[in-house]
């Protein structure tokens, strides 16, 4: 059979997963374990993508049936990347093309775009997940130093794996479909540095907010979320890391107004330019970020009406647990809401951790596991699939 072309905005067999506008044409994708996903009968076949950015280059993983074949960075201009040739050709094949690198704020064209596939056969159905998950988090939830070696330091795309991180992981466990929505840095009230404008929940009931302006929002990514178009059954939520971060750090003075935020210990002190750190943490902004998890919480459910939320939390220290508990423990006073709960997670250890100070792999692993087998708790028709360990 001879190669044809096949715009993705002409083919709805080809389905786009991940957070990201209407628009197919091309799709874009900016949020780290976003993909496209195809079930094709042919020998081979290409995609036409392209990568654009200005610092921080694309990576993306491709699977074929269900199992990872390659992770590479993607050239910025575009082009045909070849899938695979020589494939038995009567045997359906189903193909994944993922994001592997997180939304990258700072970088005002970075993302991912599809245009077209060629190919020598049929676009055939995909078969559908009976599950959704939805994963809220920083830089653990990106995948931040989940892939490399330890002693790596540099912030850059090759050291985010998402591949190796929980999500992911979970994902390929319970056999579901999901969508990441993450920052590094990133917390409930503010980022690890105290900015009060690098908070997931300002961001989180639009597409892709936390992108430059000047860039995205002409495109779309500034609208609302359709929460009814895609209903998670299960909202995975990994945030106070940061939080408990800007307690330690200098404060943020906003470069326009030179208004200071900062999330306190008790006794700091900021003078001639140098922080210095007090002793324990502050009651007041204690409970404010208590009230700010609380409010996150009714954010999610109105967003969510229907799903289980589970905080799960400590891969990078537990110090904000108790916060973090008060929070969920306010909400559910509020709303009698039942499905609210908190899971503790592992800490990383010397033989769990990875790249940049992050947990790796392993680390990842012990999360997803946890996860996983709770959510198999709390919905007993699910199944973990014991044979979904990749290899890399």
């Amino acid at each position: 059979m001879e190669l044809k072309t096949v715009k993705i905005a002409d083919e709805p067999k080809i389905e786009v997963h991940g957070r990201t506008i209407a628009s197919r044409d091309p799709v874009m994708l900016l949020w780290t374990g976003s993909y496209i996903e195809m079930t094709v009968r042919c020998s081979e076949l290409y995609i036409d993508m392209e990568a654009p950015f200005e610092t921080f280059e694309n990576w993306i993983l491709i699977e074929v049936n269900g199992r990872l074949m390659t992770r590479q960075m993607v050239p910025k201009e575009r082009g045909w990347l070849c899938v695979f040739r020589n494939k038995m050709a009567s045997k359906p094949t189903t193909v994944r093309i993922i994001k592997e690198v997180q939304a990258m704020n700072s970088d005002k064209l970075h993302c991912l775009k599809f245009y077209s596939v060629c190919l020598d056969g049929d676009i055939l159905p995909v078969k559908p997940k009976k599950l959704k998950i939805e994963f809220i988090g920083d830089s653990i939830t990106s995948g931040e130093g989940a892939i490399g070696a330890k002693e790596e330091e540099e912030w850059i795309s090759m050291f985010f794996g998402h591949s190796n991180s929980y999500p992911y992981l979970v994902s390929k466990a319970l056999d579901a479909d999901y969508r990441v929505i993450s920052q590094s840095g990133w917390g409930v009230r503010s980022s690890w540095d105290n900015d009060p404008n690098c908070s997931i929940p300002l961001h989180y009931k639009e597409i892709c907010s936390v992108m430059p302006e000047e860039t995205f929002r002409p495109l779309g990514f500034y609208e609302e979320n359709n929460f009814k178009a895609w209903r998670p059954d299960v909202v995975v939520v990994n945030l106070a890391t940061n939080d408990d971060g800007a307690f330690h750090n200098s404060p943020h003075f906003d470069p326009v107004t030179g208004e200071e935020f900062k999330q306190h210990m008790t006794g700091d002190v900021f003078s001639n330019g140098i922080f210095y750190p007090g002793t324990d943490y502050d009651p007041d902004d204690l409970y404010k970020l208590q009230r700010a998890i609380k409010d996150f919480l009714r954010t999610l459910r109105k967003c969510n009406v229907d799903a289980w939320i589970i905080w799960a939390y400590g891969m990078l220290g537990n110090a904000m647990e108790p916060v973090i508990r008060a929070g969920i423990a306010d909400f559910i006073k509020v709303t009698d809401d039942e499905k609210i709960l908190y899971l503790p997670l592992d800490p990383v250890s010397d033989k769990t951790v990875g790249a940049r100070q992050h947990p790796g792999r392993p680390c990842h692993k012990q999360a997803a596991e946890k996860i996983a087998k709770y959510i198999q708790g709390l919905m007993p028709h699910v199944t973990i699939n014991r044979n979904s360990r990749k290899k890399l």
